[in-house]
């Protein structure tokens, strides 16, 4: 990622992802509210929110994971990126029932911009809390993002045998031959 997301833009995005749950929930057309200023930018292209990137957007409730969805990479704008993957995490994660109106009050929202990915020629290279991991490997793959060795309390070593079990792989594939590993950064900001 090659531009730095303000704090106006952060809030406009977290605003955006949560109007479109809302707007989802309600069963009504999503209203997106922008200063002139943060407008014009966008619209000239010089604003973050203009800018193609990956995104993941989570939901947190009471605490505990209740979706995430994301895209490693996206050609379309950061704030259209960010609609897209609020709306699936919060109605599309199979591993949770779709939200409930009830529910999005007491959710957070979490946002990661991505930086792109890199490939990890040394695995013991990779910095924890820094580094987002995606790994392929025998037709099968798996992300972790940044934040989440920190959350749990990860080491490396963990780290690195967890990015095999989320790929549904055993633990030290990533070292096998063939595997590929990666790295990416990502801002993370949330409610």
């Amino acid at each position: 990622m090659n531009f730095t997301i303000t704090g106006e833009e952060r809030e406009v995005l977290l605003k955006d992802a949560r109007e479109t749950i809302a707007a989802v929930l309600e069963n009504r057309s999503a209203v997106y509210d922008r200063s002139a200023v943060t407008w014009e930018a966008a619209v000239s292209g010089v604003s973050a929110l203009a800018q193609p990137c990956g995104v993941f957007v989570t939901l947190h409730k009471e605490g505990r994971l209740r979706g995430c969805i994301g895209r490693m990479a996206s050609p379309d704008p950061l704030e259209k990126t960010v609609r897209i993957m609020a709306a699936a995490a919060a109605f599309q994660d199979p591993r949770f029932p779709p939200l409930a109106g009830e529910e999005l009050d007491a959710c957070r929202i979490e946002i990661s911009a991505l930086s792109s990915m890199e490939p990890c020629a040394d695995p013991r290279q990779v910095t924890v809390g820094v580094h987002g991991l995606y790994l392929v490997h025998r037709g099968r793959s798996g992300v972790l993002l940044p934040q989440v060795p920190v959350e749990q309390g990860w080491n490396l070593d963990e780290y690195l045998d967890y990015i095999c079990v989320k790929a549904g792989l055993p633990s030290g594939s990533y070292d096998e031959p063939g595997a590929k590993l990666f790295t990416f950064t990502a801002v993370v900001f949330g409610e």
